[in-house]
Formats: structure tokens, sequence, C-alpha cells
């Protein structure tokens, strides 16, 4: 679960699959049982009961990935999306691959920082030092917190922690692992404990970790179709909401401009006001005729009538992608 070869072409991988509730299923316990997190399975079934989806329901299990920009190497951390990606190093001889796990972080007003550095150590069984400015926060809730919490179930970092070159932060497994998937934690990186288990083995000390805040992702399926991804961002207001789209028409242009498609920028608007991080294709498909400089890609949503009659246009195959 979550280990896939690298695409040879494009920049997908896996599924998005469908699958029924039992009847003791909670929507948490579907998505962390295929590696999802809380924040994305409840994006994916906005209507969906969280603690009682009932027995037969359609869930949609939101396995299909664009692969972050950037190189493909070591581990990188995309925020907004609450997922981590580790490209292990392989022999001439192996085939590349990646492998994908859903993460916790900081809240809003403890962030987790940005950039690139290394795991500088990896521990088994750590103790927890919290610093002060979170024995303060407990206080004031009336909890008095040690200095130092030793390893065992009270441990919120679990087993397992790698630490990172930024002062302070790691990457550490979780005695709360409803957590994962949540941006609940004081800036640390959470994983689920049977997937730092079996991440902190073979990920080496001076592996590169770059931290990404990327709610808006694109990417080209091997047919030549591009797609976006897109994340909610926490307290969006208005301007910055507007802000975020016209980003994502300056991008989502730049990328098409190139292979003379036409961009279905009304979906794109929509996709950016309600993001439910499943991808989905904002090109109709390669033009059937010239595209005149500037009359498709100058911000405009493309009319409906030229979409339905291009689309018509279009060999099945390349409408169902």
């Amino acid at each position: 679960m979550g280990h896939y070869p690298l695409p040879k072409e494009g920049d997908f991988i896996g599924e998005v699959k469908t699958i029924e509730a039992d009847h003791e299923d909670t929507l948490i316990d579907i998505g962390l049982r295929h590696g999802i997190g809380y924040n994305a399975i409840r994006q994916a079934n906005p209507d969906t009961r969280v603690w009682l989806p009932g027995e037969g329901t359609d869930v949609v299990v939101p396995t299909r990935f664009i692969l972050p920009p950037g190189p493909r190497e070591g581990v990188v951390i995309n925020i907004a999306e609450l997922r981590l990606y580790y490209y292990p190093s392989v022999e001439e001889s192996e085939a590349p691959r990646v492998e994908t796990y859903p993460i916790g972080i900081g809240r809003m007003d403890w962030q987790t920082p940005l950039g690139e550095t290394q795991i500088t150590a990896k521990v088994e069984d750590p103790t927890w030092y919290p610093p002060q400015s979170i024995i303060k926060e407990y206080a004031e809730r009336g909890v008095d917190l040690p200095r130092a919490v030793p390893p065992g179930p009270d441990n919120p970092l679990g087993d397992f922690a790698m630490i990172l070159g930024i002062p302070g932060y790691l990457i550490h497994g979780t005695n709360r692992p409803q957590g994962v998937g949540m941006r609940v934690s004081h800036g640390c990186i959470r994983m689920l404990p049977e997937d730092i288990e079996e991440l902190i083995y073979r990920v080496p000390v001076g592996a590169t970790v770059r931290l990404v805040n990327e709610p808006f992702k694109l990417g080209w399926t091997p047919q030549g179709t591009l797609q976006a991804q897109v994340y909610p961002v926490p307290d969006t207001s208005p301007e910055e909401l507007s802000a975020r789209i016209e980003k994502a028409f300056d991008v989502a242009t730049q990328a098409a401009n190139d292979r003379k498609f036409l961009i279905d920028y009304a979906r794109l608007k929509q996709m950016v006001e309600n993001p439910n991080g499943i991808p989905q294709p904002l090109l109709l498909a390669e033009a059937p005729f010239e595209i005149p400089a500037g009359s498709f890609y100058d911000r405009v949503e493309l009319d409906h009538a030229l979409y339905s009659q291009l689309e018509a246009s279009l060999p099945e195959e390349a409408t169902n992608e």
C-alpha cells in the first residue's frame, strides 16, 4: 500500500477507488486502511457521515496523486496535501519507485516550516522533551506537563522519530493515529505508527527532505491530458481566493500553451473554489484546429457552446480521460 513504480511518462501514481463500507466502519477507519488521512477522506466524501457511513455506502478513496513539482529524490513533504513522498535510491537494475504516506502537521498557530533540510538522526523509543512554549500552553489548560516524557503509550512521538536539520522539528510516529491527516501537531510531522516503522529503517541519515506548500498541482497523463489536483487552504479570505484563482489560471495557461490545448477555465475556477483533492482533467483535448494567438488563453472562461461543440468532435477515448 502506497508503493508505486515511478511513471516513465506523465506525473501520476495510483487510482481513485470506490469501496463499500461495512456496518462497523467509520470514514476515518476506511481512509487509514487505504493510506488516506482524515481531511482527505472527508474532502472526497463531503456528504458521508464520518462516524457511521452505513453498511453498503459507497466511499470514494482518493488514492490517485499528481507527484509534487521539483526533483523526484529523497523525501518530499507537501504541507498543503498533508502527504509525504519518498523516492528511494535504487540499483541500476531496479526500476525507480515512489512511496507515499499520509501525515499530520502543525496547527495554524504552530506552522510546519518550509524549505530544504536533511534527516540528521534516527531514534527508536524517543523521549519527548517539550519546549517551554508547549509546557506553558498545557499549563493554561490546567495540565502539568513534565519536562521529559519517556517512551510509552503517553508519548506523542510514538515509537520512532527522524530528526530534521531544522532545530526542534521531527518526523515521528504518534500515539493518536486518528490525528494523521489533520493539522493538529505543534509543527512536527506525524505519521501512522506502521508507516514510520516501515520507513525509518530505509531512509538513510543525510537524506534530503524538501518541505513545500503546494495546494495546486498540475500533471500530464501519459495520453497527454493536463489534470489538476487541488487542496483546501485554511482560513482563506475572498481576496486570497481571488489571487489563488488568478495564479492557477497563470500556471495552467503556461503549462498548456506549448501543446496547443484548450483549458476549461470554468472547471479550473470551480476546482480552486471547491477543492476535493481528486485529480480532474483541465483540457478539452488537443485542438482540432489552429488556435489564434490569445483567443482562449486570455484568462476567460470557455464559452459553454464551444465546449460542447469541441467535446463532441473528440474521439471517445479522449473525452473519457
